[in-house]
């Protein structure tokens, strides 16, 4: 039986992505590369760390690779954070889920600013057994660190008692490597077959409350 669910929060809770390909993209252009949006929005869901390699040569990053990633935060909080809107019914889904007696965790790639950004505009922090941010983790998605870190602070349940919600492959292959299973949501606009490493696939956070009970997640299924 599921005791702990930890969510993604970017594309998964708040409808951030293309925000996030914007910043990203911008910024890059100001370091010489041009890339499409289509480009830079596949690869969101990683943590800087992993997303500026895709684009940028061992010796670029070496000489401004710190200085573009400040940058472009400070344009997307100044910029692109104080528009971005959450998906219907979060808090319902969360109440829905502490309702079940589950602990419920955040485990993001964003800076701790952005991420109590997004808790007050979800209204979740009560419901919240814990969070981590991108000071938690060493390495980000599609490295385990982040998940690694939430299961700590959820007090070291048995893999299988924990499931992860999200929106990118990203997710799912840090999830996996961390031994846990993955519910995929559409919103973060990622394709269906791309998140069928997935034990479940919704449209998003109202979809599987409407859904609760045929989820991996009901209190009557053993996953």
């Amino acid at each position: 039986m599921i005791k702990a669910v930890i969510f993604d929060v970017d594309g998964t809770l708040v409808d951030s992505v293309d925000d996030h390909a914007k910043a990203w993209q911008e910024t890059m252009k100001k370091y010489g590369k041009d890339i499409a949006f289509a480009d830079v929005r596949e690869q969101i869901g990683k943590g800087g760390d992993r997303f500026m390699p895709v684009f940028f040569s061992k010796e670029e990053l070496d000489e401004f690779g710190d200085e573009l990633e400040k940058e472009r935060g400070e344009l997307f909080q100044k910029q692109y954070l104080p528009n971005i809107k959450p998906f219907p019914k979060v808090r319902e889904l969360f109440e829905r889920i502490c309702a079940d007696d589950k602990k419920i965790a955040l485990a993001s790639s964003a800076v701790e600013k952005e991420l109590e950004h997004f808790k007050e505009l979800l209204n979740i922090k009560d419901l919240l057994e814990a969070d981590t941010n991108a000071d938690d983790a060493e390495t980000s998605k599609p490295e385990p660190d982040i998940f690694l870190a939430a299961m700590k602070q959820l007090g070291h349940p048995k893999p299988e008692q924990v499931i992860v919600i999200g929106d990118t492959p990203y997710d799912e292959i840090a999830a996996t490597k961390a031994g846990l299973k993955t519910i995929g949501f559409l919103s973060g606009g990622f394709p269906e077959d791309q998140l069928r490493g997935c034990i479940a696939i919704f449209k998003d956070p109202a979809d599987l409350l409407a859904r609760y009970d045929e989820s991996p997640l009901a209190a009557t299924v053993n996953t």
